[in-house]
């Protein structure tokens, strides 16, 4: 079990509380002197996707649905360099440094690194659902980010020279942070808005209709050969930080930005 500290800000960012959290955990031995934290990530029903009123928001945010997810584990972090490398034996990144996270990932290699580890670990690695990703971020919360209604430089990783709505501006960074730089969610998560996109498992569709309610990857149909990303990046400005957005990318392309976190249900390993 750990402890930490959840932020809460007003329309203004500007912080309104701070409450002591505590989650469980545990340590995976990556070899090589790697490890990897696992949090436990109880099991609920959520609503996916963003309101019709929620400024910035896209209509591939809708149709806003209930989804239930069934207990799992997911990264306390992206995965950093340190830890692919202890992996993959290489480091693809442009920003380098071991508890930096590992970016310049396609999605076939985020694939791979947990096929990889599950070998190796005897436990079913794999890219977390978009259900799960974003029940995730949101930790229980309704609100844009996790945090509240407005994003701030102070709470996470983008370009905070871009003004949307009531999302503040501030300065740009313009590189990845080493993980764990910014305060966590809820569920004692860090990282889940900014820093570097998320690959997700599911193929990219244009809407939720149809979309699976139990927290499973949406693998049929959609466009082939494009998967989903998560949580915005170091470059993308506040708005496409939020817990709902989410785009679709060419599964062979890589970037700056470009990186993920695993998943793991809950086994008796």
């Amino acid at each position: 079990m750990f402890t930490f500290d959840v932020i809460t800000v007003n329309h203004q960012g500007q912080q309104i509380s701070k409450v002591t959290k505590q989650a469980q955990y545990f340590r995976e031995n990556l070899g090589n002197g790697g490890f990897l934290d696992m949090v436990a990530i109880p099991g609920g029903k959520f609503w996916m996707g963003s309101p019709d009123t929620e400024p910035e928001r896209w209509d591939n945010e809708g149709p806003q649905h209930p989804a239930i997810v069934p207990s799992f584990h997911i990264g306390k972090y992206p995965i950093t360099q340190a830890q692919y490398e202890a992996v993959m034996g290489k480091n693809p990144s442009y920003f380098k440094g071991a508890d930096l996270p590992v970016e310049r990932v396609r999605w076939g290699n985020a694939v791979k690194f947990c096929e990889i580890l599950a070998a190796k670990t005897g436990k079913a690695y794999r890219l977390p659902s978009e259900a799960e990703w974003e029940y995730a971020c949101r930790a229980g919360t309704t609100t844009p980010f996790h945090f509240g209604d407005s994003n701030t430089t102070d709470l996470a990783n983008y370009d905070g020279r871009y003004m949307d709505g009531n999302k503040l501006t501030g300065p740009y960074g313009q590189k990845t942070t080493p993980v764990g730089s910014f305060p966590p969610n809820a569920f004692g998560l860090y990282d889940m808005h900014g820093q570097v996109w998320e690959w997700c498992q599911d193929r990219w569709h244009g809407n939720y209709h149809h979309a699976p309610t139990d927290g499973s990857a949406w693998e049929t149909g959609g466009v082939p050969g494009v998967r989903v990303r998560r949580g915005g990046a170091w470059f993308f400005d506040a708005a496409g930080c939020r817990c709902a957005y989410r785009l679709g990318i060419f599964l062979g392309v890589r970037g700056y930005g470009f990186g993920f976190r695993v998943a793991l249900r809950y086994t008796n390993n």
